[in-house]
């Protein structure tokens, strides 16, 4: 099979198809290879959060383009709600962070003043909030919660019918979604770039690697560089329980449909994605010394995946020197950063390049040399 299209996006998993939707919504004629769901998908390890308050320690930058994708969330979820017929369930009343002890208290409040005393970070509003207020908010918190951070700009939504409104509207627009397309090699030749990939061949004006853990394999094909790594992140779901959480907590938050999501492992076991009963026990119990009723709830299902993470944690979006016209993006909040990358990435990839204040998030700044 061979096929040709303005755009090659190489990875097809959250972070992959809304900037593929995006490049389609703007006309262009776009390709999606998908390496198919033997992949170690790092979508299958998100908590469906779309967050800010914590993000950008180290980055000033980061928390700038995570706060313009929370502000444009509410647009992305009505276009795709409008194209589609699908409702994401996005919600913004603001998250909270709980703390168990009155240390614990302390270490979020120093965090965030070093977060917010960085030269040139964005301001958003967060506040700290002691019990007496939590019981009114959080009503159902167990005796041990002292009291936890709140910002209003964080959210959730539905992120299993956030990834099928995309893929929906992207092929609705005319894109091309190529599963079992695993890419072996990627060229560069007469202004175009060739992909070979499992199902045949593909010619591309422009390509995009967003294939997560995979692009540490590909990047260098074009003349880029992914550090990434694999980071085990573990997942436990409960039975459907009545509403009684109005707001996410960063490692706990209720879905639309009634269950409740538990998270919040980091663990550094390369590529093995098995579940460990040792860390789902150690976040059921935290999960109930915050919610004790969470004790009389069954569990449904359970399971890890692995993130996209670099040395410092932080995304990486790149433009090939040598190979004009390719791309690099990775993260590990596809959730949080749709917006960012479907209505904003999107249009300045169209142009052609990124710009200048994008030079933070260069691979180059692990490059020692380069920092000497």
């Amino acid at each position: 099979m061979s096929d040709d299209a303005d755009f090659a996006v190489v990875g097809g998993g959250l972070v992959g198809v809304a900037i593929g939707w995006g490049l389609a919504r703007l006309g262009q004629r776009v390709t999606i290879l998908d390496e198919g769901d033997l992949a170690f998908r790092a979508s299958r390890g998100n908590f469906a959060l779309v967050w800010v308050q914590s993000k950008g320690l180290g980055m000033p930058r980061y928390a700038r383009w995570t706060r313009l994708s929370s502000d444009s969330w509410a647009g992305l979820a009505e276009i795709l709600r409008h194209d589609t017929g699908i409702d994401l369930h996005f919600r913004r009343p603001g998250g909270f962070n709980l703390a168990l002890s009155e240390d614990e208290l302390e270490n979020k409040a120093t965090q965030l003043k070093r977060l917010h005393n960085q030269p040139d970070m964005a301001e958003f509003a967060y506040e700290l909030v002691d019990r007496a207020r939590l019981t009114t908010m959080l009503p159902e918190i167990g005796p041990e919660v002292v009291g936890g951070v709140y910002c209003p700009f964080d959210g959730h939504t539905n992120a299993l019918k956030l990834l099928r409104a995309l893929h929906t509207a992207f092929a609705r627009l005319g894109g091309v979604y190529r599963p079992d397309s695993k890419v072996a090699r990627a060229t560069r030749a007469g202004g175009a770039f060739r992909i070979e990939h499992q199902g045949g061949t593909l010619t591309a004006t422009r390509v995009v690697l967003a294939a997560g853990n995979g692009n540490a394999a590909l990047a260098p094909m074009l003349g880029l560089s992914a550090p990434v790594r694999p980071q085990r992140g573990q997942i436990v779901v409960t039975e459907r329980l009545k509403p009684f959480l109005d707001y996410p907590i960063v490692n706990i938050r209720q879905t639309d449909e009634g269950t409740v999501m538990l998270g919040d492992s980091l663990e550094e076991a390369g590529f093995d994605d098995t579940v460990g009963t040792g860390v789902v026990a150690t976040i059921a119990e935290r999960a109930m010394r915050i919610f004790p009723l969470l004790g009389r709830a069954n569990v449904v299902r359970s399971w890890a995946a692995l993130r996209v993470m670099t040395q410092d944690g932080f995304p990486i979006y790149d433009q090939s020197a040598t190979h004009p016209g390719a791309f690099l993006t990775t993260c590990h909040s596809g959730v949080t950063l749709a917006a960012a990358h479907a209505l904003h990435l999107a249009p300045l990839l169209v142009a052609g390049a990124l710009p200048q204040d994008f030079a933070p998030f260069s691979a180059g700044r692990f490059d020692v040399r380069a920092a000497g």
